[in-house]
């Protein structure tokens, strides 16, 4: 049997998007075994990147790796149970090169997409 996964994640707590998304990762961790940290109210002195970096990409340690867009989801998936298929499936290179591309665009739209939620 796998042993549990724990991930910690920084997000950006000022976007109405990252807020939603988070909001459901929260529902879903009924195990409770994501640490979030909401970045928008300070620095976490326990994150080895600075606050700017946070704020403009997704990350999330993961067994004491620190991964950043596809990566860190993709870490966050893994732990929990429903999502733990997509998060797997991560693992394999082309796979994370889709998602990554697709966090991409994500990020170039997410301005527009901030303003239509506030």
């Amino acid at each position: 049997m796998d042993r549990p996964v724990t991930v910690k994640v920084w997000f950006d707590g000022a976007c109405p998007l990252c807020t939603r998304e988070i909001a459901l990762m929260r529902r879903l961790d009924r195990r409770g075994r994501i640490t979030f940290i909401d970045v928008a109210t300070g620095a976490d002195p326990s994150c080895p990147v600075d606050r700017a970096a946070l704020l403009a990409r997704f990350h999330a340690e993961e067994e004491g790796r620190l991964l950043s867009g596809a990566a860190a989801f993709a870490a966050m998936w893994r732990a929990i149970p429903l999502l733990r298929p997509l998060g797997l499936a991560a693992r394999h290179p082309s796979v994370l090169a889709l998602l990554e591309a697709a966090y991409l665009r994500f990020l170039r739209l997410r301005p527009r997409l901030q303003r239509l939620l506030a």
